[in-house]
């Protein structure tokens, strides 16, 4: 409610101010046309709406300043919720002119929309899903904008050994780490990467514990989790398996001295809507969401930002949250810095000028820059991509805690009080 609250006193300043809508005379040439692939009426729907409203926002923003080369950009959506209806998506898509296809929201669905899309000749551009393999294949023509569960990973590992060593009165050699993981490409992506990454720092790190979602073995995983005794657990989740953790750890009494949930579970508003007052303490390693501190953002990205919150609020009532930042963010990396910079609005066009950008660190809406890896184990992934560790610090508020730049407070409640 405070963040709302700020949100509301904040919003005169931003529908006053001249923002990126403003800036020039419609467009007027002929449609350029960019498909979308989300799925809109399944259990996903709520999130991945969100995702579409924030492209909608970049879209509309770029539109009101001129378009691209006078040509205005209009999106054509496909709501789509099973791997086998990606393919008809994608050729429909084509079909309908598309030369760049954004989406997924869903890793299950990003990872086949890759394939996909790539065969097909057109620029597949992901707008929120961040299992590895999205980038992990080499595809030509594939670009994630957004943190991989390589990113999240990595960041829950090494807020570990920052942050939270010092505060458990550990050394980074003595740390005790566990990652428990749903087993899924998701999952495997973000859990790998913690445990590379505590390795590499020197941590001890105890087998990895996986289950599967759909039908989770509590009893064996937390006898895993007892047998490690550790002091930083890091969980790689979905939202309902990663709200039922955390109540099956308070049930059984498990003390550790963090939780760290390395995906977008523990810092979803459903988590805290979900547990209350059992979330406070957890923390989250994801993609920005509202709360982070916009003033790390540089120029343009910030009047973009601005747009978003007026826009958003405008619009739906609301203060666009992670997966509205995470669609605009992308949206605006592909509409405004990639598409005018192409020589050619074709797919190779589209992708030299991808390839070739250069932005620095606060150059996007949600903190991060923009450099894709040429390298085939992650080519097309931005390796600047933007992520940060929540903490639940009340009654469903959450506050970004690190990195120092884009943080709105500081980390408490270590070792977790429960």
């Amino acid at each position: 409610m405070l963040r709302r609250t700020a949100w509301i006193l904040l919003l005169p300043v931003l529908l006053g101010a001249c923002g990126v809508l403003s800036r020039a005379a419609a467009p007027t040439g002929k449609d350029l046309v960019l498909g979308v692939m989300l799925p809109l009426h399944d259990s996903q729907s709520g999130l991945a709406k969100e995702e579409l409203n924030g492209i909608q926002v970049a879209v509309d923003a770029v539109n009101s300043g001129g378009g691209v080369a006078g040509r205005p950009l209009r999106l054509v959506t496909r709501d789509v919720t099973t791997r086998e209806a990606v393919d008809p998506a994608v050729r429909g898509l084509k079909s309908a002119g598309a030369q760049v296809i954004l989406g997924t929201y869903s890793s299950a669905l990003s990872i086949p929309a890759a394939y996909s899309t790539s065969t097909a000749g057109l620029v597949y551009w992901e707008t929120g899903a961040v299992a590895d393999q999205v980038t992990g294949e080499a595809l030509p023509h594939v670009f994630r904008v957004g943190a991989s569960g390589t990113t999240l990973g990595q960041g829950s590992a090494t807020f570990a050994a920052e942050q939270l060593a010092p505060r458990l009165k550990r050394a980074v050699a003595d740390l005790r780490l566990t990652v428990v993981q749903e087993h899924d490409p998701y999952g495997d992506s973000v859990a790998g990467a913690a445990v590379r990454e505590a390795q590499g720092r020197g941590a001890q790190v105890s087998p990895v514990i996986t289950y599967d979602a759909r039908n989770p073995d509590w009893d064996t995983v937390f006898a895993g989790v007892l047998a490690a005794h550790p002091d930083v657990l890091v969980l790689a989740s979905n939202i309902p398996d990663g709200v039922a953790f955390r109540r099956e750890m308070l049930s059984r009494n498990l003390k550790v001295g963090a939780l760290i949930g390395s995906t977008m579970a523990e810092c979803g508003p459903e988590f805290g809507a979900e547990l209350g007052d059992d979330a406070i303490g957890v923390f989250a390693s994801d993609r920005p969401t509202r709360g982070f501190n916009p003033d790390a953002l540089a120029g343009d990205a910030r009047a973009a930002y601005d747009t978003l919150a007026r826009e958003y609020w405008t619009r739906f009532q609301a203060v666009p949250g992670e997966e509205a930042i995470s669609g605009f963010s992308a949206a605006w990396a592909l509409v405004h810095d990639v598409l005018p910079a192409a020589r050619t609005l074709d797919p190779e066009g589209i992708a030299t000028a991808a390839e070739n950008l250069d932005l620095a660190n606060g150059a996007l809406p949600n903190g991060g820059g923009l450099r894709f890896s040429r390298e085939p184990a992650d080519r097309g992934q931005n390796t600047r991509a933007a992520s940060v560790v929540w903490q639940w610090q009340g009654y469903r508020k959450s506050v970004t805690v690190w990195p120092p730049v884009l943080a709105t407070g500081r980390v408490t409640m270590v070792p977790l009080p429960r």
